[in-house]
């Protein structure tokens, strides 16, 4: 009864705060009808002539990927935050960690040191990542030297995205040619001998054709003990335009070669308070090593004025390989600890094709945006792990806290549970949606999508074959309502599946493959407020419901536990863009009550879902003094979490603050400096389960010069 009330006042607090926001927009309401809808929100169209970077700050107004369809995010009913251009060069964002940072109910995992892996309102997850609406299904670490934009769309939307999308997506927009010139070369350098330079040279061969080149290479050591990476990226692109036709063609390579860091293990139920570069393990077995070469096109075509088709082709080859030496238990009561090793290669092959037909019309006074389309998706994978043994004997072997590194040498063989296996992945699905304009105040969304989902496994050890087929029906209702010109108030319903084979789809056996897809529920009402054409605030309640859900296995690292049912409730809110013309903000906060709610074996009634703080506020605010000089500050805070499902190990939460100094020289050289962790704060970041944790990162300082000629 009592989290029936709590959910009624968080229900209560949310419905204060909406209403809130509508008496505010009124002050601002005659100041927005002064200017015309096109100002208030400038139209994002991705040809050829599209705007260069930064036109829009902080703030970006639509979005193309939650609905398939051009839309006003004001006017899009999702919870959706939007790290832009000039965020990512702000705050010179890299990698995914730094791109979560300042999202709503978003937080980073370790990933084993390996791959990205994020928690989206309760829910991990390795493969809901996608580029411009294409799965990227690979795990890796991911750069953002290419990427113009990057998308966070909370909650699962099946009918856009396909399969999974357990608590939400990202989705990266990818830089490609277009007819603004550009040449800008940004090279920066700074704490643990880190090294990078990234350029984007943009051009125009004639009045059709543009070509695009962005590249990067980066090396680094990191604050921890051994830590080391190395990434090089190339991605050059090409954009046709015909009559009524646009092409895009891309291709890129990119590789990352690093330390594999699996951090530290727990002591008493807590991280042991221990200096933060401290490695356990042994550094001379832990290496990870990706590449990525992927190929490209997005045609356009205009048949009519109201009438456009969409073509988007994707292939991408992936190999990985990885091998890791690190803490497999906790530090016992005489300070000692398990290590434990194994190797991971992977080879994977996916190729996708997106067919889109938009129709525009009006029924009498009702206007109407249609979608129907369909995806083909094919994926084979082969998968190989080998255990580690210590000195050819032992699969554990047992060492002390006062000396965490061990270099007894390890051999690589298989044991009776690795996987070897390979696996073919085909996909069928259909969809179709239809936008209704009932006038200037409601709005509707509904559709459905149809997903064909068949997964052939084959056990190469004894040559035992499986198969699972799974025909999925996920639906999307999605309802705004508009009092004013610049507010909405929306709610929204939409249904998921994730296949019993999990995320990466390498553990079909025979004690999984009769289990039916997870299914995932999502319920959200919510507001969106465009203050002033550049500044909006969004506020959301929510309920995430997943049966026959699974988590990460505390003890048995890259497998997984069923938990029966979970439920994710919460709150969020963020504010994003320009207060004045001095002035930018990024604020968000998000509350998050992450459970499960039937017991299994593993997880009973009542435990918290891992690595979902309660808690989590950020805010970022940047002064521009002048044309040429300008400073940002930071803070970041979260409350405590649990490491893993069965709630044994608890992380403390923790503040920290970031900031950041401009100069422009001219208009060709501008200079910044980034400040990780200004105050030096000690912290942990985040974990992977119970003794793979993370520690954040000391002060750590940044400097970088951008050249545009």
């Amino acid at each position: 009864m009592i989290k029936y009330l709590s959910f009624f006042n968080l229900k209560l607090n949310g419905a204060i705060i909406l209403l809130i926001l509508f008496n505010i927009s009124k002050s601002y309401s005659k100041e927005i009808k002064k200017n015309s809808a096109s100002n208030i929100l400038p139209k994002i169209t991705v040809i050829a002539n599209q705007s260069s970077d930064n036109d829009f700050g902080y703030n970006a107004p639509e979005i193309l990927s939650s609905t398939r369809t051009e839309k006003k995010l004001l006017d899009t009913p999702q919870s959706i935050s939007v790290v832009t251009q000039q965020q990512i060069r702000d705050q010179n964002i890299v990698n995914m960690e730094e791109a979560t940072r300042y999202i709503p109910s978003v937080n980073i995992q370790q990933g084993e040191g390996n791959r990205d892996q994020i928690t989206i309102r309760g829910n991990a997850t390795t493969a809901d990542f996608f580029i411009d609406g294409a799965r990227d299904d690979a795990q890796y670490f991911r750069d953002f030297y290419n990427i113009e934009n990057i998308e966070f769309l909370r909650g699962p939307n099946a009918l856009s995205f396909g399969r999974g999308g357990s608590g939400g997506v990202v989705n990266r927009i990818s830089k490609f040619a277009n007819s603004q010139p550009k040449k800008e070369v940004i090279i920066s350098g700074g704490s643990f001998n880190n090294r990078r330079i990234q350029s984007d040279f943009n051009t125009k061969i004639n009045n059709n054709v543009f070509f695009r080149l962005n590249d990067v290479y980066e090396k680094t050591n990191t604050f921890r003990e051994y830590g080391n990476t190395e990434r090089f990226g190339i991605n050059p692109t090409a954009t046709i335009v015909l009559d009524n036709t646009d092409i895009k063609l891309g291709y890129e390579f990119f590789q990352d070669d690093r330390f594999n860091d699996r951090g530290i293990p727990s002591l008493n139920g807590s991280a042991p308070k221990i200096s933060s570069k401290t490695f356990f393990g042994n550094p001379n077995e832990n290496n990870s090593e990706s590449r990525i070469n992927s190929v490209y096109s997005i045609i356009t075509h205009n048949l009519a004025k109201d009438l456009q088709i969409k073509n988007y082709t994707r292939y991408t080859n992936i190999h990985k390989f990885y091998k890791n030496v690190y803490a497999n238990s906790a530090i016992d009561s005489l300070g000692s600890f398990n290590l434990a090793g194994y190797s991971n290669s992977q080879e994977r092959n996916n190729f996708t094709n997106q067919f889109d037909l938009i129709k525009k019309f009006n029924i009498n006074s009702i206007k109407h945006t249609l979608l129907i389309g369909s995806e083909l998706t094919n994926q084979d994978s082969t998968l190989i792990r080998k255990t580690g043994y210590f000195n050819n004997n032992s699969t554990s072997k047992k060492i002390s806290l006062a000396n965490p590194i061990n270099f007894d040498p390890v051999t690589y063989r298989p044991s009776s549970t690795d996987p070897n296996n390979s696996s073919t992945v085909n996909i069928y699905a259909f969809y179709i949606q239809d936008e209704i304009e009932f006038n200037k105040y409601f709005q509707l969304i509904s559709g459905v999508r149809f997903d064909n989902f068949k997964i052939n496994l084959t056990n190469n050890i004894n040559n035992q074959s499986f198969s699972r087929n799974d025909n999925m029906i996920s639906p999307r209702l999605g309802l705004v309502f508009k009092p004013i010109e610049n507010l909405s108030i929306y709610s929204n319903y939409n249904v998921s599946y994730l296949p019993s084979a999990g995320d990466q789809f390498n553990n079909l056996n025979q004690y999984i493959k009769g289990l039916k897809p997870e299914k995932l529920q999502n319920y959200e009402i919510g507001s969106k407020l465009a203050l002033t054409p550049k500044l909006n605030i969004n506020a959301s309640l929510f309920q995430l419901d997943r049966s026959n859900s699974r988590a990460i296995d505390p003890y048995n690292p890259g497998f997984f536990i069923l938990t029966g049912a979970s439920r994710t409730r919460g709150f969020e809110a963020d504010i994003t863009g320009e207060i004045n013309r001095k002035l930018q903000i990024i604020a968000g906060y998000s509350y998050q009550e992450a459970q499960i709610i039937k017991n299994t074996e593993s997880a009973t009634k009542g435990k918290k879902a891992g690595l979902v703080p309660v808690n989590k506020i950020s805010l970022w605010n940047k002064y521009n003094f002048n044309d040429n000089y300008a400073i940002a500050l930071g803070f970041i805070k979260q409350s405590d979490q649990y490491t893993s499902v069965d709630n044994s190990v608890r992380l403390q939460g923790f503040s920290r603050f970031d900031g950041a100094l401009f100069y422009k020289i001219n208009h060709q050289f501008k200079t910044q400096l980034n400040i990780e962790n200004i105050f030096n704060k000690k912290y942990i970041a985040t974990a992977h389960n119970n003794n793979n944790i993370q520690p954040g990162s000391p002060r750590a300082i940044k400097a970088s010069i951008v050249m545009n000629f």
